[in-house]
């Protein structure tokens, strides 16, 4: 029987604020990587709400997507001691928009030791410590200018009605 292809798929906050870029600080089995807020689609979420939802989890700040930045495709292969190779295709979905305020009582997501804000010469001088090359990529695209309407990514009303 073959087995079908499933690539991982994520949604990223793209936010930048005078110059700077928000990045995460979080503990991995490669060691303090740096990311965009960053994490996988739920069941029963549009990628727009799972955007918003990782960047509060990631950075306790409230964060409305207001474009799609890019749609990207990346690869990682790692082998962990003892273990398998490992092979996954992640499908990310970028968004750029506004941040909000810090939600009171809100604290940071597991393995997320802190945010940083840095300018695009510290996220290039730091591409060893990124956790995907996508944190590179869509910083550039956005310093571009790259940006698409929200409705590129249309949800169907059944990923809603169908949830657990």
């Amino acid at each position: 029987m073959n087995m079908r292809w499933k690539p991982s798929v994520t949604v990223a906050a793209i936010i930048e604020r005078d110059g700077r870029f928000l990045l995460v600080e979080e503990e991995t089995t490669e060691g303090l990587m740096l990311n965009n807020p960053a994490g996988h689609l739920d069941p029963g979420e549009s990628p727009v709400e799972g955007c918003a939802r990782e960047a509060l989890e990631e950075t306790t700040h409230r964060f409305t997507p207001t474009h799609v930045l890019g749609i990207y495709l990346s690869r990682l292969q790692r082998q962990r001691p003892g273990e398998e190779m490992e092979d996954i295709t992640y499908l990310r979905f970028a968004f750029a928009g506004t941040l909000g305020d810090v939600v009171p009582g809100a604290q940071l997501d597991t393995g997320i030791v802190r945010t940083l804000w840095l300018t695009p010469d510290e996220i290039r001088a730091s591409a060893a410590r990124h956790r995907s090359p996508l944190v590179q990529r869509c910083m550039e695209d956005h310093l571009r200018g790259q940006r698409y309407p929200l409705d590129l990514v249309y949800t169907d009303t059944s990923v809603q009605l169908l949830q657990k």
